[in-house]
């Protein structure tokens, strides 16, 4: 989904605001879906918290199950009290944390592992009851090439990472639209 710098702004808002009402007890940001229709479509969503670089949550939905505006916002609220690898965020961290939103394209299936380009796609991994996703930013982040990226996906879903030789697993990918709250400042 194609956003406007302006969309994305108030995407990351809303995040941010989501996280706020934790602390503050206010109300969830609304959306005028008239001024803003892309918002009312259902697309998958991450929301990706760092705090100087480093993890501190992420979570997010594969398809949407509501308005895009929705998902972001609880996608936020998620990735900061629900990421089961870390406490839920305090409000200190909150006020150095960084916000990534990624909103994802509907999966389609991979049919071959050259299908695969590193910082485009992203891989979601379903086979035997287990599941592992991550998003394409990651290898970027991680200067992996694709074999990297595809034992790191067996290790998220808790295979060995060499699984992925000599099968091809059942893996789908997406696109994202990755935008930061560091994209925007002055």
């Amino acid at each position: 989904m194609e956003l406007s710098d302006e969309e994305k702004k108030i995407l990351l808002k809303a995040a941010r605001d989501s996280i706020e009402t934790l602390f503050s007890g206010g109300e969830l940001p609304r959306i005028d879906y008239n001024k803003y229709p892309k918002f009312e479509s259902k697309a998958g969503a991450f929301v990706t918290l760092t705090i100087e670089g480093n993890l501190r949550g992420c979570i997010g939905y594969i398809i949407g199950y509501g308005p895009l505006f929705k998902t972001v916002c609880d996608a936020a609220i998620q990735a900061a009290t629900n990421d089961p690898r870390f406490f839920p965020l305090t409000e200190e961290e909150f006020r150095k944390v960084e916000i990534e939103v990624s909103v994802l394209s509907e999966p389609f299936p991979m049919k071959s592992y050259d299908d695969i380009v590193v910082g485009k796609h992203g891989l979601i991994l379903e086979e035997g009851g287990r599941r592992g996703l991550l998003l394409p930013q990651v290898p970027v982040e991680y200067n992996m090439d694709r074999d990297q990226y595809l034992t790191a996906l067996c290790q998220k879903a808790g295979f060995p990472g060499d699984c992925w030789k000599g099968k091809t697993l059942n893996i789908s990918m997406f696109t994202a639209n990755v935008f930061s709250e560091k994209d925007f400042k002055e």
